[in-house]
């Protein structure tokens, strides 16, 4: 019975996203965060990171964060220039979609970049005011990966520098103080 019911939300899942991606209209998370009220109940598509956390929930999805700021393309511990603040949205997607995925993105680890389809809910009375993208359709554009940063070795000796320098002026003030 289980697999039966897979196959079955499967063709529901093609049936519906499929003809959802043709007719979305392509926004950024500026647009529904600004506007949003503009787009509330129009099918979008947004491209951003999974971030924060995979909300699984008892009805069949999944709560988390979509992030659409410059640190998707260019993460500051890859050299990218720490520019401007983070810019995300809630999206809500049908757990079976997330199947497989990467972990979202967190310290050290950049979530996976998607492309989600679905309608906007601005400030859904159904769901106490929230608004979120209720996706239909993802589409992996990149996978995630873990990130590490080089150890600089520059600050560390600079660091120490000023360790010695320090003990060394408190010595030499010791030295003067019994001489007095």
């Amino acid at each position: 019975m289980g697999r039966l019911t897979a196959a079955i939300a499967m063709i529901v899942i093609v049936v519906v996203a499929i003809p959802a991606r043709a007719s979305a209209v392509e926004v950024t998370a500026v647009d529904l965060i600004d506007d949003g009220e503009r787009y509330d109940g129009m099918t979008v598509s947004v491209v951003g990171e999974l971030i924060d956390d995979y909300g699984n929930r008892r009805d069949g999805f999944t709560w988390t964060q979509l992030n659409q700021d410059p640190y998707v393309a260019d993460p500051i511990v890859e050299g990218g220039p720490p520019v401007g603040g983070n810019i995300g949205i809630g999206v809500r997607i049908p757990s079976e979609l997330l199947d497989g995925a990467d972990p979202p993105g967190r310290y050290r680890q950049t979530g996976p970049v998607v492309s989600l389809t679905g309608i906007w809910r601005y400030h859904d009375p159904d769901r106490q005011g929230e608004s979120f993208l209720d996706v239909e359709a993802l589409d992996l554009v990149r996978p995630g990966q873990a990130l590490s940063e080089a150890t600089d070795w520059w600050a560390i000796a600079g660091g120490l520098l000023l360790v010695l320098a320090a003990a060394a002026m408190l010595l030499l003030h010791r030295r003067a103080g019994r001489r007095h």
